[in-house]
């Protein structure tokens, strides 16, 4: 089967899922602000946990096309948590998503 026409796509050509969000999933794996350290969430607390603050890499989410032969359509899932080196690292495939939090209409003037 051939994910993707094997290649990264320019955002917003999918569908965006339930919330409005484009791309969550296999296009490129990305960079997260909190780092990736094994064994973290068996001690994190269960609900909204706030990730890793320091660790000798960052943690990677929502697979990337060029890994889901290897690793199945689940390692596409933005559940899934992976590391891949140093923050210093560029590879092909890995990218960020830029986030900012928008006031609830209760709080606008």
């Amino acid at each position: 089967m051939v994910h993707a026409e094997r290649r990264t796509h320019p955002v917003g050509l999918k569908l965006p899922n339930a919330w409005g969000l484009y791309d969550m999933h296999g296009n490129v794996w990305e960079w997260c602000q909190d780092c990736f350290v094994d064994g973290y969430y068996t001690t994190s607390p269960r609900d909204d946990p706030p990730g890793a603050l320091v660790g000798p890499y960052r943690a990677l989410r929502g697979g990337c096309w060029y890994f889901v032969e290897a690793g199945g359509a689940a390692s596409c899932r933005a559940a899934f948590r992976n590391r891949r080196g140093p923050p210093s690292l560029r590879i092909y495939g890995l990218g960020f998503r830029l986030a900012r939090s928008v006031p609830s209409s209760s709080t606008s003037p």
